[in-house]
This record gives C-alpha cells, sequence and structure tokens, in this order.
C-alpha cells in the first residue's frame, strides 16, 4: 500500500476505520504528504470512533500539502453507534486494496510470529477501481452525517454493481436484509462446501440453518474463528452457537498464533472478501464494503490462504467443548450475546431511523 501511494500520479482515496498515530501510522502520513507535495489529490476519510484516539492536528502536515481528511459521523450520543467500517485504498483509480486490516501497527507482521493475522486484496483493474472511487465520493460528500434521518439513510444508498468477474456489495445500516446478505444467503442455499475465516462470528437463524443445510445433503463446512480476540465480549458471544453447529457436523477450527482479523469467504467457486463479519453490526449496523470474486487464479489463491490458516488452526471437538463450557462460563456468554446482539442492534437502529 505505501508503496502504490508512492507510485501514485493523479489521484490517492483511503477510508480506513482506526487510523493510529504509531509507527505505521506516521509511515503513511508521510508516504500521502509526499503524494500531495508532488500534486496528487489526497483525500482520507477514516471513521470518527475507530480514529477517536488519534489527535485532528496529526493531519497537519497532509492539509498543509493540499490534501484533505474528514472524519465520518463526528461522534454524538444521539448517532454513536452507526460507524464507517469499510477499509479501502485506491491509487490513480487503478490500484485498489480492501479488506481487513486498519493502519496501525497491531498489523505489521506474517500473522503467525507478530502481528494481528488479517487479509487485504490488491487489485489493478480500472474499472473496478472506478466503481468504488464513485463509491467513495459519495461517501466523501456526506461524511459529516449532517442531514436528517430520512434523507441520510438515502444518500448512502444500497447498491451491488459487477464488472466481468467482480461484483461489489456496498452495505449501510438498516432493517432486512443488505445486497452481501442476500447474496451470501443465495449462495449457501445452493453450496456444496463453504470455508469462513472471520473474527466476529454471530450468525443469524437463517444462516445456521444455511451452513447445516449443506452438510445435510453432503456438503462440508469449516469455520476458522479466532482463540485470541480482540474484541473478547465479541467472541464470546459467538461461543453460544458452538454445541448446536459441532452436533450438526459444521467443522470449527480456532486460530492459534495470533489475533485473528482476516474476513475471508468461500461458497463453492465464489470468493467473498472485504470488510465485513457475519455478525449483526456489519450486516444492519455499520458501512461496509465487499467484493465476490470467481475468477480461477482468485479462488485458487483464496484456498491457499484458508489452508495455510487452518495449519495454525485448533479443530474444536464437542465433548471437549462442552466441558470446558461451565456454569460460569455459560452465563458469561449468555450476557455477552444478549448485549452484542440485541442491545447494540436495538440503540444502533433507532439512531438511524427517522421518527
Amino acid at each position: 500500500m505505501l508503496a502504490a501511494i508512492s507510485a501514485a500520479r493523479r489521484s490517492i482515496e483511503l477510508e480506513i476505520y482506526i487510523y493510529a498515530a504509531d509507527e505505521i501510522g506516521r509511515q503513511f502520513l508521510d508516504a500521502l504528504t509526499q503524494a500531495a507535495k508532488r500534486g496528487v489529490q489526497v483525500r482520507v476519510l477514516a471513521d470518527a470512533y475507530g480514529s477517536f484516539m488519534l489527535s485532528r492536528s496529526f493531519f497537519d502536515p497532509l492539509i498543509s500539502a493540499g490534501g484533505e481528511i474528514r472524519f465520518f459521523n463526528p461522534l454524538r450520543f444521539s448517532r454513536f453507534g452507526v460507524r464507517y467500517h469499510r477499509k479501502l485504498l485506491i491509487c490513480d483509480r487503478q490500484t485498489t486494496f480492501l479488506g481487513g486490516a486498519n493502519i496501525c501497527d497491531c498489523h505489521q507482521g506474517d500473522g503467525i510470529t507478530q502481528g494481528w493475522f488479517d487479509l487485504m486484496v490488491k487489485m489493478e483493474y480500472a474499472k473496478l477501481a472506478a466503481l468504488l472511487a464513485d463509491e467513495f465520493e459519495q461517501t466523501f460528500a456526506n461524511a459529516a452525517f449532517a442531514q436528517g434521518r430520512f434523507r441520510r439513510l438515502r444518500a448512502f444508498r444500497r447498491f451491488r454493481r459487477r464488472t466481468e468477474e467482480t461484483q461489489i456489495f456496498a452495505v449501510h445500516p438498516g432493517r432486512g436484509a443488505g445486497s452481501f446478505q442476500r447474496a451470501l444467503h443465495q449462495g449457501l442455499a445452493r453450496a456444496h462446501s463453504a470455508d469462513f475465516i472471520v473474527p466476529y462470528f454471530l450468525p443469524s437463524r437463517k444462516l445456521r440453518k444455511l451452513l447445516r443445510q449443506i452438510v445435510k445433503r453432503g456438503g462440508r463446512v469449516r469455520l476458522i474463528l479466532p482463540a485470541q480476540c480482540d474484541v473478547p465480549l465479541a467472541r464470546a458471544a459467538g461461543l453460544i452457537y458452538y454445541a448446536r453447529l459441532l452436533r450438526a457436523g459444521v467443522e470449527i477450527y480456532e486460530y492459534q498464533p495470533q489475533i485473528l482479523h482476516a474476513k475471508l469467504y468461500r461458497v463453492d467457486e465464489n470468493i467473498f472478501a472485504g470488510s465485513s463479519n457475519l455478525d449483526v453490526r456489519s450486516f444492519k449496523l455499520n458501512y461496509e464494503l465487499m467484493l465476490r470474486f470467481t475468477e480461477a487464479a482468485v479462488v485458487a489463491g483464496a484456498k491457499e490462504v484458508f489452508s495455510e490458516a487452518l495449519k495454525h488452526s485448533r479443530r474444536i471437538e464437542l465433548k471437549a467443548f462442552r466441558r470446558s463450557q461451565n456454569f460460569l462460563a455459560r452465563w458469561k456468554n449468555y450476557w455477552a450475546h444478549f448485549l452484542v446482539a440485541r442491545i447494540d442492534p436495538l440503540v444502533a437502529l433507532r439512531q438511524i431511523e427517522p421518527h
């Protein structure tokens, strides 16, 4: 990403959830500032909550060089729960990076000996970059979140756009299934196999049913979930689903070496990658961005990533898991699930809907 920024000659669009003022953050600031000094149009969009530890003066060198920085949905209690979770870099409307990694030192490393295990996809595809840049333009223009609630929802429209072998799913908050959720459900309904790598796993009743049906018709479902999570509450909430999925024949593995933060989904020969987790916040409360790939080389690459991750994961067996879940553990998991899957959506949805 730093090399692409240094090579850019016309434009750079960067949107991020967490931007930290650490070594990696300063490296990106220096690269973006140098790009602006050589005449590149540089625009940065960071989520106001995800990057709330970042001093607004941090970007002064970039602003002085002609760059623009905006913070999405400045913090107010009345709309606190609506967040911008996308991670996207577009250089010269040609080179695109998209995935789960934020700009902070925690992502520095190989995900095994050090640093979180995360995933970014690099694409050299002008048509796709142009479509994603158009989506950035819309969000950058509305970053202040200043309109009334009804107008705000219309400003951030859900859409699904397609190139030859890639499909874009731009997701925004709201009730009902979004475009990515519908596409995932449709794929799983007829799938023979599915592999998921995901850090926050709070599947809906429908998603759980679709996973069980794959196994019932003779297919295979494998989930790589975190043994270590940056949000322990989310991991605890997801544990309530382990036993019922294991009983249905779904294979669950936990990634051991480092914190797991990657989001990668394979449904037969379809690959989904981007910023979305498999939980209610990603499906209904956050602004997310996902791509679906069907190109054979991408599918093969995703399978290789999954196979490598599997080597560093421990399979969870039903009997051993049940033994580990005493009354206190189950009680903690229940209340974690109640907060994450019930209270959080209830509050956030009230903040975005017109009254």
